[in-house]
């Protein structure tokens, strides 16, 4: 390995997130709720150069495996991205996000008339379009910053 090339520690288990859009890696830990009271052993590399995207971002979290509505909600702002599962400083699994038809519960609407945003008992729920989300409800479309309506906790 040369001076030039990217050095960053393997993990013994967790996860991989790899081929996300360069800039994002940040709403990648926001939606995973990391962040420095989570107690997550996290490594984020930003910028790095990449034949596929120009510049990606990586994000390795130790000791987790996404759960499917992460990976959902993730396919929305880093739709190339791959996810491994390490253990044991071994690739067991590899595979490239897909964007779900509908996410539900994980997104808040920017809507302040939905449905949704009242004292409602109410779920979100939202269609995946090709260039973003649309309410069910209301029917507001999210184009960008998708990462600004993700419900933590």
């Amino acid at each position: 390995m040369s001076d030039h090339e990217l050095r960053v520690s393997k993990i013994r288990d967790g996860t991989v997130i790899d081929h996300i859009a360069g800039g994002q890696a940040l709403n990648v830990l926001a939606i995973l709720g990391v962040d420095a009271a989570s107690g997550d052993t996290v490594s984020v590399a930003m910028d790095v150069p990449s034949d596929r995207l120009g510049t990606k971002d990586i994000v390795k979290v130790e000791g987790r495996e996404l759960s499917q509505d992460e990976v959902d909600v993730l396919s929305l702002i880093a739709p190339a991205a791959t996810i491994n599962i390490v253990r044991d400083f071994d690739v067991v699994e590899k595979h490239r996000v897909e964007s779900p038809e509908e996410v539900v519960g994980v997104l808040s609407c920017p809507n302040r008339h939905c449905i949704t945003t009242g004292d409602e008992p109410v779920d979100t729920r939202f269609d995946v379009l090709g260039d973003g989300i649309r309410c069910q409800y209301c029917e507001t479309i999210v184009r960008e910053e998708i990462a600004d309506h993700i419900v933590v906790g």
